[in-house]
């Protein structure tokens, strides 16, 4: 699964990881996160997210 990095603070959402903090558990991928998900840095919306290239 494929890690999303915000591109307004830099946080990356790594999916093996998930947003324990946020209810979100580890392998929950990007495009599975509720609609209302937001960084858990800075809280903008998913669509701040693209995705990391690797």
């Amino acid at each position: 699964m494929k890690k999303y990095v915000c591109t307004v603070c830099d946080w990356i959402y790594d999916p093996a990881v998930g947003d324990p903090d946020g209810g979100i558990a580890p392998g929950v991928a990007f495009e599975d996160l509720p609609d209302d998900w937001v960084c858990p840095e800075c809280g903008v919306g998913k669509e701040d997210f693209e995705p990391v290239e690797e």
